[in-house]
Parts: structure tokens; C-alpha cells; sequence
């Protein structure tokens, strides 16, 4: 079985007009929503094998609550910065797992989710995680075809 999940990052700080982008930091909202999905994603009893982060500050503060959650170090990747949905799921599928968390940002974690649940999810808002599994042992053929099961939680 393959797993790829979605966590876009939790809502960010718009309050300092000087900071970059990459740079950002989580908001009341986003220090909130980001600890409670990630055990509610623990409650379901789904735990990756990996978390991989955008090495944005707001993607990496809501990739550590998810590993604190699930028992795992993220690791920082800066290509997720921005990526596009295939440079996301190329990135799940050189992880070397079978099963893979990736904190990352919209445009992509959109496009993707609506990609891989055939238009069910139409937009993941910040600290949404989409859900897909593939029977399917290995990345390669996982990726060749639609997921078995898809699930999406929002903390709104």
C-alpha cells in the first residue's frame, strides 16, 4: 500500500509588511489549527513513515507540530518552496517510504488534491490534510493511476 498526505501549512502572519515570504510566521489561527489537526490525524490512526516540509517558516512550524505528533523529525526540503502538484508528488515518490506526509503551499497542494480525488477537493485551505492511498506496493505504478481511497479534513 501507497499513502501520500497533504498538509497545506497552517494560516500565516500577514501583520509585518517587511518580512519576506519565505519568512512568515504562523498566526494565532495557524499556532492553533496546525496541533489540532495533526492529532486528528493521529486519532485516525494514520502515521506516515516521513514528513517532508517546504523550508518556508510556516510550512516548517506546522510540519514540527505534525512530527511531534506522529514521532518523526520533518525533513526540510527547499524545492517544495512553491512547487508545482508534480514537483510534490515526485517528491513523495523519491522519499524512499511508502507512506509520506508533505507540508507544503498552495497553488500546488490544491492542484494536486484536485487532481488526485477527480475534482472532490475543488481547494485546500491552510492546515487541511488530503488523504490518498493506492493499493499499489511502490510509487511508480501509485503514481500511473488513481488512488483507491481518498479522505479530506479541514480544521474549519
Amino acid at each position: 500500500m501507497t499513502t501520500l498526505i497533504l498538509v497545506r501549512h497552517a494560516k500565516s502572519d500577514w501583520g509585518d509588511a517587511r518580512l519576506d515570504d519565505h519568512d512568515r510566521p504562523l498566526n494565532d489561527r495557524g499556532l492553533r489549527d496546525a496541533p489540532a489537526m495533526a492529532a486528528r490525524l493521529a486519532d485516525s490512526g494514520v502515521f506516515p513513515d516521513a514528513i517532508l516540509s517546504s523550508t518556508a517558516l510556516r510550512a516548517r512550524t506546522t510540519a514540527g507540530f505534525f512530527g511531534r505528533t506522529l514521532g518523526l523529525e520533518p525533513e526540510l526540503r527547499e524545492e517544495l518552496y512553491g512547487a508545482p502538484a508534480h514537483a510534490l508528488l515526485e517528491a513523495a515518490a523519491g522519499s524512499g517510504v511508502s507512506s509520506v506526509l508533505i507540508v507544503a503551499h498552495d497553488p500546488g497542494m490544491t492542484v494536486l488534491a484536485e487532481q488526485l480525488s477527480d475534482g472532490g477537493i475543488a481547494h485546500m485551505p491552510t492546515c487541511a490534510v488530503a488523504r490518498f492511498t493506492w493499493y499499489e506496493p511502490d510509487w511508480d505504478v501509485a503514481s500511473a493511476v488513481e488512488p483507491a481511497t481518498w479522505s479530506f479534513d479541514s480544521p474549519r
